[in-house]
């Protein structure tokens, strides 16, 4: 498949939680341990940045301009979506009127 199995195991979540299948008390205590624990996750990342020294230093500037662009426009895209998110909560229980 084009898509790895751990984007297909989130989803898979999020339905059984949207469906209320899953309850969010039973994934609650995994989720927060692995937040906690996210800089693990990191590591490799980071050590294998050390590999490749000499392309970040001949290209350090358009790297920094392309992580800049992508942090920018992840910020961008999550609060446009949280603000919608919310809204059509809010639209659900009736606090806001059209």
């Amino acid at each position: 498949m084009p898509v790895s199995g751990s984007i297909i195991g989130l989803f898979i979540v999020l339905a059984l939680l949207h469906f209320k299948i899953l309850k969010l008390s039973a994934i609650e205590l995994g989720a927060g341990f692995l937040m906690s624990e996210m800089l693990l996750f990191f590591v490799p990342s980071a050590v294998a940045i050390i590999q490749y020294k000499d392309e970040i230093l001949q290209h350090g500037s358009q790297f920094l301009f392309v992580i800049l662009l992508s942090t920018i426009t992840v910020m961008i895209v999550t609060g446009l979506v949280a603000q919608f998110s919310i809204r059509r909560l809010a639209n659900k229980k009736g606090e806001i009127e059209k």
